[in-house]
């Protein structure tokens, strides 16, 4: 997809340097985003112009005449990479991020990876022919391979996904995560509230981050409601529709769970749809759950009760991170988590089943 118009670099400062696009910002009370796009002409709210305007006038900002003349250096272009560009979560962080790139006035590039780890690391080191201006990547394996490449990349990248706590620091690399784990901490405190003990979980691959991080979660989450753990009631898919199904057949084949997590909404979709097959009244015999809260949720009869991990909210900070490192790379690195939500719909109706433990 491609978006918007070409947009001129601003200039930074390092130090006790003149004032830079950040300055009128943090002056202003707006965006880096905002400001950048106001002071190059693309646009804003008549309110948020005279804002920036009079921030710019009074802190005596002055664009630099040598960034400019490096126009021709720039791509005006910012890439995603996901692992699969028809998974409605990544749909979703694509268009936060086109938006916010747009009015930016930068186009954006999609790479489709398939989770491959060797492709993913060629494409980070291919920045370095700077065919676009910043990458935001959102791979669901972080391997030793992808920590080397992000270290010696020279464009700015910003990662959705959880990077190590230990990560070298050579250079500042952005991060935004979801909290898997109390999601799905939320999901089973409600799935027990509604009397439910025999919580199945239909997961992703373990040597995924998703996939460890919401197997730790129903791991402690069942032992924080004194539940314990069967491992009759897990099976193992991967983040797709068919795995989900399959692999709810197998769980049913060999237990009667009266609850099932999935790991996403596309397994969870096929969850359903093994349970309508089996004749179970989802709902009420068996409580479903998804995560991600995607369109398909709402799509699904019954309608599905999932957990927001933020798919928009996500993007659109990963999107302004990246425009923040553009104006000023010298910035210390961010890692923002976005915290999630549950909804609750059909397949959850907390009614239906009120047992004691």
């Amino acid at each position: 997809m491609r978006c918007g118009v070409s947009r001129k670099r601003l200039q930074r400062t390092d130090g006790g340097g003149p004032p830079t696009v950040r300055t009128v910002a943090a002056m202003a009370g707006v965006s880096i985003a905002s400001a950048s796009r106001v002071l190059n002409g693309h646009g804003a709210s008549v309110e948020t112009e005279r804002r920036v305007r009079e921030a710019a006038a009074s802190v005596g900002y002055v664009p630099n005449a040598v960034a400019r003349s490096l126009q021709a250096q720039r791509t005006d272009m910012l890439a995603l990479a996901v692992e699969d560009i028809g998974n409605p979560v990544y749909v979703a962080m694509m268009r936060a991020i086109e938006e916010v790139a747009a009015g930016a006035g930068y186009r954006l590039q999609v790479h489709a990876t398939g989770a491959d780890v060797a492709g993913e690391v060629e494409l980070l080191d291919g920045l370095a022919r700077r065919y676009v201006d910043g990458l935001v990547i959102s791979p669901i394996r972080i391997t030793d391979a992808h920590l080397a490449a992000l270290a010696r990349v020279p464009t700015p990248v910003v990662v959705v996904g959880s990077l190590p706590d230990d990560m070298p620091t050579t250079k500042p690399i952005d991060n935004v995560r979801a909290d898997s784990h109390t999601g799905v901490g939320l999901a089973i405190d409600h799935l027990v509230a509604g009397g439910r003990r025999r919580i199945g979980f239909v997961n992703g691959p373990l040597d995924t981050v998703p996939g460890a991080a919401r197997q730790a979660g129903y791991l402690d989450a069942l032992d924080a409601a004194g539940l314990p753990f069967d491992p009759e009631l897990v099976e193992p898919a991967d983040f797709h529709y068919a795995a989900g199904r399959a692999a709810t057949r197998r769980l049913l084949d060999r237990a009667e769970p009266d609850a099932i997590l999935c790991a996403n909404d596309l397994i969870a979709v096929g969850a359903l749809h093994a349970l309508l097959a089996a004749g179970k009244r989802v709902g009420e015999e068996v409580a479903l759950v998804g995560m991600d809260d995607t369109d398909l949720a709402e799509m699904s009869f019954p309608q599905l009760s999932s957990v927001s991990l933020g798919s928009a909210e996500r993007g659109r900070l990963a999107a302004e991170l990246l425009l923040a490192r553009l104006a000023e790379p010298g910035r210390p690195a961010q890692r923002v988590t976005v915290a999630p939500t549950l909804v609750v719909r059909a397949s959850s109706d907390t009614a239906a089943k009120q047992e004691n433990p």
